[in-house]
This record gives C-alpha cells, sequence and structure tokens, in this order.
C-alpha cells in the first residue's frame, strides 16, 4: 500500500530513500558542526572562570568598572593640559624669519641681519644688528599684528614677511636651512 502511495503520486520509492538518506548526513554535519562551536565556547567559558565563583568575578568587573573611571578621569586631565598648553602657546613666539646682509657694503661679510620673532597671532619685535668696522649697532622695533609704527628697512621688512608668511610658501628660514 505504501508502494502504491508513493507511486499515484509519481515518486519512486529509491529517491525518496536516498533523499532522507542525503537529510540525514547534512543534519549529522550540522550536529557537527553546531558541537563544535558549543565545545570552543565551553572552551572560553572554563578560562573565563577559572579559578573564580561568582563574587570573585563580582569583584573582578568591579575591579574593570574603577580602572575604566580612572582612564576617564586622566583623559578628562589630558585635555585640560592640552587646552592650557595651546592657550600658552599662542603668546609664545613661534614665528622666525631672519636676513642676512651686509649693512655698509666694507666688510666683504653679511654679518650683519635682522631677526623677526612673531607670536600666533605676528605680535613681537624686529631685532636689528648692524656691523661695520667702527662697531656694531642694535636696533629693536615692536611689531604688533604684523605692522610696525616705525618705519622698516628694507631687510627688516623681508625678515618679517620671511616670519609672517613661512608658513603659508613653505619658506624656511636661514636658522632652519642652518645658514
Amino acid at each position: 500500500m505504501e508502494n502504491s502511495l508513493l507511486t499515484s503520486l509519481g515518486i519512486d520509492p529509491a529517491y525518496f530513500i536516498i533523499l532522507l538518506f542525503l537529510i540525514q548526513v547534512l543534519l549529522f554535519i550540522l550536529l557537527i558542526s553546531v558541537n563544535m562551536k558549543y565545545n570552543r565556547l565551553k572552551v572560553s567559558y572554563n578560562s573565563f572562570m577559572k579559578g573564580k565563583d561568582g563574587k570573585n568575578l563580582e569583584e573582578s568587573i568591579l575591579a574593570r568598572f574603577a580602572e575604566l573611571d580612572e582612564v576617564t578621569e586622566l583623559a578628562k586631565k589630558n585635555e585640560q593640559n592640552i587646552s592650557d598648553i595651546y592657550k600658552k602657546m599662542k603668546s609664545h613666539y613661534q614665528k622666525i624669519g631672519i636676513v642676512k646682509y651686509d649693512a655698509f657694503h666694507e666688510m666683504g661679510g653679511n654679518l650683519s641681519f635682522a631677526l623677526t620673532m612673531l607670536d600666533e597671532e605676528d605680535n613681537g619685535w624686529i631685532l636689528n644688528a648692524m656691523h661695520s668696522r667702527e662697531g656694531c649697532y642694535t636696533y629693536i622695533k615692536e611689531i604688533v599684528k604684523g605692522q610696525s609704527y616705525i618705519e622698516l628697512a628694507e631687510e627688516e621688512v623681508e625678515s618679517l614677511e620671511r616670519a609672517i608668511y613661512q608658513d603659508a610658501y613653505g619658506l624656511k628660514t636661514d636658522l632652519e636651512r642652518g645658514l
């Protein structure tokens, strides 16, 4: 009767048995895969719980949370310190321009120089030292927002421009080039 039921549906009983066998093999492979995953999970769990009971595990987790709180506080302090450093850096001299020249065209060497030192907001000074056979003359001029209220010599203007525009145009000062 069973044979007649399958044949009336147009299914050969041999194909039906082969299909059931393939399903059984597939289920066996899935069982092995799940068992392997379970064993890996069990090993991980055992290594995590090694030597710990519920109380020890709770203490361990609380200790980690305390460490996280310490790291958070340290990060906040570092952030504040960095902010303070940036505020202080704005008023420090960051831009330098130097021009060497022969002031009196008699010594044969570029012993005179104009040195500009500016902060982030282009405030600072220009030091001009002119050397001659008779002596050395030194002048200093204040710079406010990239401008001088006293007339600048050609070398001082060049030194000021080198300091202001060194970042924008990739200019290197004589000091950076080792001159």
